[in-house]
């Protein structure tokens, strides 16, 4: 009896590492996203859920809540605003309605960071 129930708590451990082993490859697997896929992503930038991207063909959907992203590097020739106004919108206007990105954690500084690349590209 000792013996089988040593053998279950064996595969038992086994089959966990197995499983961890799967988990660790998928995540390892994942590539990371673009600024762009972060921008579209609705359960992380979601950018054209306020703001058009005239030059963006597959940019669809887009919202009229915010100006569209276009001559991004003309309105923000200084990008380090550009990224500023992504990380925390309210610092340069207490009454706007977009989401403080960075402020409250929504994406990560390396999230934003590929944001501000691509909308300043826009």
């Amino acid at each position: 009896m000792r013996l089988n129930a040593s053998l279950i708590l064996t595969a038992s451990l086994v089959g966990t590492l197995s499983v961890i082993n799967v988990a660790a490859a998928a995540d390892a697997a994942k590539p990371e996203m673009t600024g762009k896929q972060i921008a579209y992503d609705k359960g992380l930038g979601n950018c054209l859920a306020c703001h058009a991207m005239p030059t963006m063909p597959d940019a669809e959907s887009a919202g009229t809540i915010g100006p569209p992203l276009i001559a991004m590097q003309a309105r923000y020739p200084d990008k380090a605003k550009l990224r500023a106004q992504i990380w925390n919108a309210m610092d340069a206007n207490p009454n706007t309605v977009m989401i403080p990105f960075g402020k409250n954690k929504v994406l990560t500084e390396q999230e934003i960071d590929k944001v501000t690349d691509f909308v300043y590209g826009l």
